[in-house]
This record gives C-alpha cells, sequence and structure tokens, in this order.
C-alpha cells in the first residue's frame, strides 16, 4: 500500500463508500425483513472492493512489483470462500479505509513540497516602450523592466529599481519576518510582496532563477525514492512469506481454516510500507520550511547518517564580499571624513568594493555628496571631484601612479585583507582597509552542528593557508586547508569519505566537482553559482549556515521516526499474528487490530513533520 498521486483518490473514496455502505446495510438487513440477504448484501460489498483490489495487484505485478496488497486481496478471498461474509465485509471496509488514510498522511506529508510548487507564477507585468503588458515568465530577459504588485509572487530574480520592497520570504526560507529591500538591492524570484508596487530590473531569465531551480529539486524529490524505501520493499517480501508461512502452518496444525484466515487478515503490512516513506518525505517538508531542500528522500536517508562535513570558505563561513574592516589616516583626516569623501566618489561606480565602500557611510549616517568630472580605470580605480577637493581613490598601486610617485607606504595589515587608498588634492589621506568577514552566526552554527551529530568539520578554500588560519582561528574546526586547487578539494572530499557519511557545503564554480563527489553536497542557493546548485544534492535557500544544522536535524529525526515506526510496527503485527494463530483473536477481531496498527504506526510517522 504505497503512497500514490497527490490528492485522496476519487475511486478509494468510493470503493470507501460502498464497503461502509455494505457493512452498515447488512448489519441492519435483519431490522428491516431482509435477513435473508445480509451474507449476500457483505458479501457483494466485499466482491465489489476485492475485484479493484485484484486489479490494483495485477497491475504492480505487470510493472515488477510484488506488492503487500496481496495479504488483503487473499484474506477477503478466503474469507468469501469459506462463507465468512462479515469477515470479509471488515477486511474489506479496513482496506479502503486504509487506503484513504494512506491518501491523507502522504498528501499531508508532501504538503510543504506542494506548496512550493503551487506559488510558482505564470505571468508577470514587464513595462514595454512605455506601457505596461502581461507577459509569460519564460519570454521575460535579464535587463527587463518589470512591475511587481502587492500580492504578486517575484517572477524571476532581479534588483529593485524604483520604490522599495517588502517581501514575505516564509516559503522559501521559514523566515516569518519580512524582508526589507531596498533601491539597487537584490531580491529572490518566489518572495510574495507584501506592500505598495515596486519595479524590479531582472537579473535573470525566469528558467535560471531561484525559484525555477527550486522547482526542479521539488520535481526531482518527488520522483526519487530512498534506500530505506527500497530496502523497506525487501523487507516488506519477507514480511509476506512470513505471513503465509504462518497462516499455512496455522492450518496445518490445527486443520481450522478459520484459525488460518484470522492469521491473514492480522497481518499488517503498512509499518514496512508506509511508515517509510511517510516519516522521509515529512522529514523533506520539515526541511524545506526551514530553508534546506533536498532533491529527494535518498538525500534526507543519507544526511542523516553524515559524521563529517568539509566546507568551504568565501560565501559560507564568511559573506563572500568585503566589507570595511578599518580606516588608517595618513594625515590630519578623521577617519569619517576619509570615508564620507571616498565613498561619495565611489557612488559612480559599479565595483563590487565600491558597493562595500558606499554601504559602509551609510551604515555610519554620512551625508554623501554628489561626484563630478568621474573617471574611471576599470578594475583599478576613480578620480573626480567632491565638494571641490580632487580625489583618487582605488588600488595602492593605482594610486601612486596617479600621484607620480613611485611608490607609496604600505599599512601593516592581516593576511587576507585588501587596502584602498584615498588621495586628495594630490597627498595621500589614507587606506582603507577590507576584508570578507565570518558571518556573526557562523560560530553558532558550527556549534549546533556539532550537536546534530557532525564530529568532523574540515575547512577547505582556494585562498591562501594564511587567510584561512584568520578564517578558522577561535571557530574549532578540525582541519585548516588552504591554496587548494578544485581537483584537491575532490580529492579531501573523497578521503574524508572513506572514513564515513561526508557532507560538503560550498557556493562557487570551484566548488562544484567537490559537491559532486561528496555523498551529499549542499550548495549556497542564495548567493551561490548555477554550477555549485546543479551539482550539488541539496541547497541551502537562506544564507545561514544554523538552518543546515537544522535540516540535518530534522533528517536524523525522520530516519530514527521511520527506523522506529518499523520496529513497532512489525513487532505488533507479528504478535498479533501469534495471537490469532493460537486461537485468542478472531477473524474480525484481527481486522480491527490491524486497522488499529495502520492508525498507529502513520500517526507515528507524521511525528516527523513537527
Amino acid at each position: 500500500m504505497q503512497p500514490r498521486g497527490e490528492k485522496l483518490n476519487p475511486i478509494r473514496i468510493i470503493l470507501f463508500a460502498v464497503a461502509v455502505a455494505g457493512l452498515v446495510g447488512g448489519l441492519l438487513a435483519p431490522h428491516a425483513g431482509l435477513g435473508l440477504f445480509q451474507h449476500a448484501i457483505w458479501g457483494a460489498a466485499a466482491g465489489a472492493v476485492l475485484v479493484v483490489l485484484l486489479y490494483e495487484i495485477v497491475t504492480s505485478l505487470l510493472e515488477g512489483e510484488v506488492g503487500l496488497d496481496l495479504v488483503a486481496g487473499l484474506s477477503i478471498s478466503a474469507a468469501l470462500a469459506f462463507g465468512e461474509t462479515l469477515a470479509a465485509g471488515v477486511v474489506a471496509l479496513m482496506y479502503a479505509g486504509g487506503q484513504l488514510l494512506e491518501d491523507y498522511a502522504a498528501n499531508r506529508a508532501r504538503a510543504d513540497m506542494k506548496a512550493l510548487l503551487a506559488r510558482v507564477p505564470k505571468t508577470a507585468l514587464r513595462y514595454t516602450d512605455g506601457h505596461l503588458e502581461e507577459v509569460a515568465i519564460d519570454a521575460i530577459r535579464p535587463g527587463d523592466r518589470l512591475l511587481i504588485r502587492q500580492g504578486d509572487i517575484v517572477p524571476v530574480d532581479g534588483r529593485v529599481s524604483n520604490g522599495r520592497a517588502l517581501l514575505d520570504m516564509a516559503a522559501l526560507t521559514g523566515e516569518s519576518v519580512p524582508v526589507k529591500c531596498l533601491e539597487a538591492q537584490d531580491v529572490q524570484s518566489g518572495a510574495r510582496s507584501l506592500d505598495t508596487a515596486f519595479d524590479m530590473v531582472a537579473t535573470r531569465p525566469a528558467a535560471e532563477s531561484t525559484y525555477a531551480g527550486i522547482v526542479r529539486l521539488v520535481q526531482a524529490a518527488q520522483a526519487a525514492k530512498a534506500p530505506m524505501v527500497r530496502l523497506a520493499d525487501r523487507y516488506a517480501l519477507v514480511f509476506l512469506a512470513v505471513t503465509l508461512g504462518l497462516a499455512g502452518a496455522t492450518w496445518y496444525v490445527t486443520g481450522d481454516h478459520i484459525r488460518m484466515l484470522a492469521v491473514l487478515v492480522s497481518a499488517t503490512p503498512c509499518p514496512l510500507i508506509l511508515a517509510v516513506p511517510v516519516a522521509i518525505i515529512s522529514g523533506m517538508g520539515k526541511a524545506a520550511r526551514r530553508g534546506v531542500l533536498m532533491k529527494g528522500g535518498p538525500v534526507l536517508e543519507t544526511m542523516a547518517r553524515a559524521a563529517t562535513l568539509v566546507i568551504d570558505k568565501t560565501g559560507t563561513l564568511t559573506k563572500g564580499r568585503a566589507e570595511l574592516a578599518g580606516i588608517i589616516p595618513a594625515g590630519p583626516w578623521e577617519a569619517d571624513e576619509m570615508l564620507r569623501l571616498a565613498a561619495s566618489l565611489e557612488q559612480a561606480s559599479a565595483h563590487v568594493t565600491a558597493a562595500s565602500i558606499v554601504a559602509a557611510a551609510q551604515g555610519r549616517g554620512l551625508a554623501l555628496a554628489y561626484p563630478q568630472e568621474v573617471r574611471e580605470t576599470a578594475g583599478e580605480g576613480l578620480e573626480g571631484v567632491v565638494d571641490g577637493l580632487r580625489l583618487i581613490v582605488g588600488g595602492h598601486d593605482f594610486v601612486a601612479r596617479q600621484l607620480g610617485l613611485p611608490v607609496l607606504p604600505r599599512p601593516e595589515r592581516e593576511p587576507g585583507m585588501a587596502l584602498a587608498a584615498l588621495a586628495v588634492d594630490g597627498q595621500l589621506a589614507g587606506h582603507l582597509l577590507l576584508a570578507d568577514a565570518v558571518r556573526p552566526e557562523t560560530p553558532l552554527a558550527l556549534e549546533k552542528l556539532r550537536q546534530a551529530g557532525i564530529r568532523r568539520i574540515v575547512l577547505a578554500s582556494g585562498d591562501s593557508q594564511a587567510v584561512v588560519d584568520r578564517v578558522g582561528e577561535g571557530l574549532g574546526l578540525d582541519v585548516l586547508r588552504g591554496a587548494l586547487k578544485p581537483e584537491e578539494k575532490v580529492a579531501i572530499v573523497a578521503a574524508e569519505r572513506r572514513s564515513g557519511v561526508t557532507l560538503m557545503v560550498g557556493d562557487g564554480v570551484n566548488d562544484a566537482p567537490a559537491l559532486a563527489v561528496a555523498d551529499v553536497g549542499i550548495s549556497m542557493g542564495a548567493t551561490g553559482s548555477a554550477a555549485a546548485t546543479e551539482s550539488a544534492d541539496a541547497v541551502l535557500l537562506v544564507d545561514d549556515l544554523t538552518r543546515l544544522a537544522e535540516g540535518l536535524s530534522a533528517a536524523r529525526r525522520a530516519r530514527a521516526i521511520a527506523v522506529q515506526s518499523v520496529l513497532a510496527g512489525l513487532c505488533m503485527s507479528f504478535a498479533a499474528m501469534l495471537a490469532a494463530a493460537f486461537g485468542y483473536i478472531t477473524v474480525v477481531e484481527g481486522a480491527l487490530l490491524q486497522e488499529a496498527i495502520d492508525v498507529a504506526v502513520i500517526l507515528n510517522a507524521l511525528r516527523a513533520l513537527r
């Protein structure tokens, strides 16, 4: 009885109604003067259920699957053959009711995954020649200007171009607090606009946007079958053999066909074939709510056994972008005034370092002036006029050349820090220090990963060893490896796999090969490259490693609940069959007990959602 489909199957609803009507009709028949037809009513209802059941059994066999629905089919057939029509009607009702319960449990477990798919937008409003037109999202190209109204789902990744956005990210990341995005800030596809309308410029086509990738992951997850589920299928065949063997032995020893029938109807295969997929899907749904999207059940089942984590530095432990780390004046200039002048000129540049300097000045509440006569040398620096002062901002060597000096004094700095020099009216004013800072949540995230069962954490980065040592200092990592080429990262992951199940977390193109080699590769999806996301088995939708710890805990709990449900359910089922074999349980009692075990196992498996 494996979950099939995403909605309650109408055939199963009709089948349940027939079974209920037949059982109740047979019980009421004597009171209506139709006592002679009582067994016929029970038999007809059970026969109708049996016809559908036999069709499903034959279909499964033709597909190469030996389903445990065979036990229910044998039970109903034997009950009808031996004239136990009431027992046949009860088993038919229990089977039909179990099918509906199975559908409900599977749909409940998949609810979070289906919610992601249900939010996929089909169209968007695009500005074309000064007016708005509704277009399919597949027609959107980078650079297109879109209008996002209140309540709309952001259709593609983009950047706010006019106004401000207040976005509900809960469906993507589990974040309950709305996120505010100002002009020039990035917005992710799949978020819902909560405030007034705003304009955005698309930065990726629909097929490459964040939400499109999420949809592909969800579809892959729904199609995949966990190794644990496949293992349960094999155990189910053993259970079938044990059931038939015990029923046959009971009949052979006692000669009582009714007792043999009681053994058959007491057999409950659902702990194997239903508890495992429900628990696994429930765990995936819970992880998705926390921003960890897995490509399928195998990913969750493997992640639950992980003991080693190999992790990249840039964009993973760190923010992945340079931020102002200090200001060193070389003359009478105050630090804030240096920053204000540099940021005012940097407003004219699209360089990532320029954006960091401007953001630092705005963060300190400095009033920026309008730059004039700006001339930019790509990748090196800027020249221009701010408040009547002629400024030069850029790399150390660039500023030295523009000043006509052979060399400028370099201040001491920690490994990995970059320098931006500032000259005012032909004189060096000082330096701005920039560094890729460790994320503030990183120490707590690593601690939570340890609590979630990770025993060994390896930092593997392409940056210099000195930078890696500086970043890893105080984080309690087991191994710090720097200056690595992509193939060397692959070798490290492969070596760690020999000692146990290994996770790899990264976000860059150079991480893609290592992500593919790991038992479970995890991409930082919000900022990660497309190559990393495609190579990964799971995507962290929010740039916060604490979510990975929560996803890992959800995976371990789901697997533990699946194992618990199987062991407890099979023990109860075997006990019920033994009791029936020794004559302590009647046929009808066995059928009712079977359904009680089914309900208990399903409810226990659904605990993985909590």
